[in-house]
């Protein structure tokens, strides 16, 4: 994803694209034309029984569809359901962009409960952020689209979710609120996403009425009840209704991939590859950038040139000195790091019983927990409770825990009790990242 300002995005979104969300039995198709004066929906059509159907019946559609429209050579994003991918939002602070695949790969197997050949996976990082977005899903969902896409003939450059390109969508033109919710879906299952100060992404699929999510994803988000979902045409401007939404962001994508956030589950083999004419405006636009800069560069000023030589000369008489008194910030910087590493090692072990007793105190009966995980910086636990939604703020209010959040969807127990899973992140000496410097 270029990571541009909101100015800079706007003259760079130039193109069309096509999108196709999966649906339960049937595929929704849309077109749209995206340029630096706003996003156009050129076409929509609904393929329905593509499950039952000869693929290459509903593939000759959806070609006559995309000639109608001129867009017959442009590969697909294709933005699988919600329920088929596991969404995951990890910090890896301190984690360069060309080790991102390697610390990724290491825990990835604690994000999802398949098996290492089952699994499929792929990732961006959040523009500006440590987070990174990390999506998965099983590899014979990915092989059994891929395949059937094939057979009908068509050309597919991704396989995406929902949460990167409702994420990208919203950013092509505008800058996001500050806080938000949005639902898509409809009786009694719904998709949230929503974003806020505490959580710059949360994502989850409910099977309950809407007025039973919205309360509890807006306390996911720590957003005032009062806030109101926004309707994804809201977010977008493009007029779409339910139907179409999913598509549309799809397409979107489709349009400005370098705008997009690049969570590709499609196999890079298996990627139609795009035309070399599609960023040619991009490639002006940078064309002319290193014109401009070049003209600048060829400007030499004497005098700040005769003035950089004297100072590189006191530099140079001086530098002996200073590479000894930077040695010896060094050594102390080492000692009072070792000093601390100490202090915190020692401090260890009354910080996780002051966590246990803090965690007994805060849970009373009838609520009990049938697991308590303590680490460095973050405790997991999971039990029963007659409301499990209060759970994540009476844990907050502690001293000794924030950002407290469900690690999975509550459940009704076969006693009447709500299970639930929180994990929070601990605050205080003894606990943190820094215990491993």
């Amino acid at each position: 994803m270029v990571v541009a300002s909101a100015g800079m995005r706007k003259w760079l979104a130039i193109g069309t694209g096509v999108g196709i969300e999966i649906g339960a039995d049937s595929l929704s198709v849309a077109v749209v034309r995206v340029r630096p004066a706003g996003k156009q929906l050129l076409g929509f059509r609904k393929i329905e029984g593509f499950r039952e159907r000869p693929a290459s019946e509903w593939g000759a559609e959806y070609a006559s569809f995309l000639r109608e429209l001129r867009a017959a050579k442009l590969p697909a994003t294709v933005l699988l359901r919600r329920r088929d991918v596991i969404a995951r939002l990890i910090t890896l602070a301190g984690v360069e962009n060309q080790d991102l695949a390697s610390a990724i790969s290491y825990q990835i197997d604690s994000l999802h409960p398949y098996t290492e050949e089952e699994a499929a996976y792929s990732w961006a990082r959040l523009p500006g952020t440590p987070e990174v977005l990390v999506g998965i899903t099983r590899r014979e969902v990915v092989d059994e689209y891929s395949n059937l896409f094939a057979e009908a003939g068509i050309k597919v450059a991704s396989f995406t979710f929902s949460a990167p390109a409702l994420y990208s969508a919203i950013r092509i033109h505008n800058v996001p609120p500050q806080g938000f919710l949005t639902l898509m879906g409809q009786n009694a299952t719904w998709e949230a996403y929503g974003e806020s100060p505490a959580r710059r992404i949360f994502t989850g699929v409910f099977e309950r009425p809407a007025e039973v999510v919205v309360p509890m994803v807006l306390s996911e988000l720590r957003l005032e009840s009062e806030v109101t979902p926004i309707p994804v045409d809201g977010l977008l401007g493009l007029g779409v209704d339910g139907d179409s939404a999913g598509a549309a962001l799809a397409a979107i994508g489709s349009a400005c991939p370098r705008l997009a956030l690049e969570a590709n589950l499609l196999p890079a083999e298996r990627r139609a590859q795009l035309s070399r004419f599609r960023y040619a405006p991009t490639a002006a636009l940078a064309a002319m950038l290193l014109a401009v800069l070049a003209v600048l560069s060829a400007q030499p000023a004497y005098h700040d040139a005769r003035y950089l030589k004297q100072l590189e000369s006191e530099i140079a008489l001086l530098e002996k000195q200073a590479a000894k008194v930077q040695e010896i910030d060094q050594a102390v910087e080492r000692m009072r790091q070792k000093q601390g590493l100490l202090e915190r090692f020692a401090s260890r072990s009354k910080a996780d019983a002051d966590a246990l007793l803090e965690l007994t105190n805060l849970l009373q009966p009838p609520a009990w927990l049938n697991l308590v995980q303590i680490n460095r910086d973050d405790v997991h636990l999971s039990g029963e409770a007659e409301q499990a939604a209060p759970m994540v703020k009476i844990i907050d209010d502690s001293a000794l825990f924030r950002e407290s959040a469900f690690s999975q969807p509550m459940g009704k127990t076969g006693s009447g009790m709500e299970a639930f899973a929180i994990r929070a992140t601990r605050e205080g000496p003894g606990t943190g990242k820094e215990d491993y410097q």
